[in-house]
């Protein structure tokens, strides 16, 4: 920071990036600050920067630039001060019917500019009735709708790019809509494979439902495979326990006869 010496002005603006560091650190302390800079130094030194890209000393930077939606915003009565006070600011007229609020600026070696705001408009976009300051203050709120759009269309130069905090209040905040990768599915786990000693085990009563109409052997093999791993064999084996089919078993009959003609 600068030292105070005899015939000077104190002042804090600081010098060098460590001392802006170091007095964002302090500030961020204080119990005076603003909410969006209370142990945020980060958002101090942006302001900072800010204010000095404007013309505005470190204090007022931070009294009068606000954190919105994550955007540094500038009020709007610092707005006109700093378009006021610039030698390109011819004249400034801001006016309300009621309804209605119009501001006339003129910049040097230029034609006026009007620029109108209304309830009208207001319905419009959404804000008429809205809960808080357009409800509270409406006048307000068109008024400082017209000067937003009035000085930054006219000088763009002198706010160098800066938004309005009114106007960005009333912006709803950005979704972030950055594809995020998805997360790789695992592979289901392999069931473990069903053991012949549970085949013995159960062949016999699975023999018995199916005689008895309770089940069929396709049932069987889709249970057990929900929980096992059937191979081919043991799925045919279960099959096997389906009674033949009255052509079949005339069929096996025959077969055997012929095989007994054959045999003598």
């Amino acid at each position: 920071m600068n030292e105070l010496t005899t015939g000077e002005r104190f002042s804090l603006t600081p010098q060098s990036l460590d001392e802006a560091m170091r007095f964002a650190e302090i500030l961020s302390e204080s119990t005076i600050v603003p909410k969006d800079f209370a142990r945020n130094p980060g958002n101090i030194l942006v302001a900072i920067q800010w204010g000095m890209e404007l013309g505005l000393q470190p204090m007022q930077a931070m009294q009068n630039i606000a954190v919105i939606n994550g955007r540094p915003a500038l009020w709007g009565d610092a707005v006109i001060a700093l378009v006021r006070s610039s030698p390109l600011c011819e004249y400034i007229y801001e006016s309300d019917d009621g309804s209605t609020a119009t501001i006339r600026v003129k910049r040097r070696g230029e034609e006026e500019q009007i620029r109108t705001f209304s309830m009208e408009d207001a319905q419009k976009a959404g804000l008429q009735g809205k809960s808080g300051p357009w409800t509270q203050y409406p006048k307000r709120m068109r008024q400082m709708r017209a000067r937003a759009f009035a000085l930054r269309d006219v000088f763009p130069d002198v706010l160098r790019g800066m938004p309005i905090a009114e106007e960005v209040m009333d912006t709803p905040a950005e979704r972030d809509i950055t594809p995020r990768p998805q997360p790789a599915q695992k592979a289901p786990a392999a069931l473990p494979d069903y053991t012949d000693a549970q085949m013995q085990e159960n062949k016999a009563a699975w023999r018995e439902a199916i005689q008895a109409g309770k089940t069929r052997a396709e049932r069987i093999i889709s249970m057990v495979s929900s929980k096992y791993t059937l191979t081919d064999s043991q799925k045919q084996a279960i099959r096997n326990l389906e009674p033949l089919e009255p052509e079949k078993d005339a069929f096996v009959a025959d077969m055997e006869r012929a095989e007994q003609e054959q045999d003598q």
